[in-house]
């Protein structure tokens, strides 16, 4: 995908974007923050947990659990705005001679990918969560609904897929300008 710019704002690749990309991103790095925010909240938990146990003999109930629904939840919101970042795994070892354009037609072909998946991930997510939440199924120490921590996951899911379907376009118009500026 494109390069971030080494040094460069985070978010520098997003003043490239259009109105709806911008709000795209704006709901992805609030999403990622929030994810954050959540990982943070596990450590201290776990923290709390490990000492609690450790010196008191008194571990948080069910730390295990809250861990296992609350990293789900986190993992999930980070996607989107990665992506729209250009942090994506990517191998240019065979595109590192091609042309800006061709590199941005494959980026295109690879964000169309992460939104197709991102909308497959979502719609099994939803399903998955009200196939469980009609079964009725809790975790075993807090008996706590399995189907609310599953849910939560589906919003990340939604704007890893808007974020990959978007990008599409971005590469496509970019490709397009790199063309244009060779004529």
């Amino acid at each position: 995908m494109h390069e971030p710019i080494p040094g460069a704002d985070p978010g520098a690749a997003s003043l490239a974007f259009g109105p709806v990309g911008q709000r795209l991103f704006r709901a992805s790095k609030v999403s990622a923050i929030m994810g954050g925010l959540i990982f943070v909240a596990i450590v201290v938990m776990s923290i709390i947990s490990i000492v609690g146990r450790k010196l008191f003999s008194a571990p948080v109930p069910g730390d295990v659990e809250m861990l296992q629904m609350a990293a789900a939840f986190a993992s999930a919101s980070f996607f989107a705005y990665c992506h729209l970042n250009g942090g994506d795994v990517k191998v240019d070892f065979f595109t590192a001679k091609a042309s800006p354009a061709t590199v941005h037609r494959l980026d295109a072909f690879g964000s169309l990918l992460v939104g197709l998946f991102g909308a497959l991930i979502t719609w099994r997510a939803a399903v998955g969560a009200l196939a469980i939440k009609e079964a009725g199924e809790t975790s075993m120490i807090l008996g706590w609904p399995i189907w609310v921590a599953q849910v939560l996951m589906v919003p990340g899911f939604l704007l890893m897929a808007l974020a990959g379907f978007y990008m599409v376009g971005f590469h496509w118009r970019m490709s397009a300008a790199q063309r244009g500026a060779k004529s």
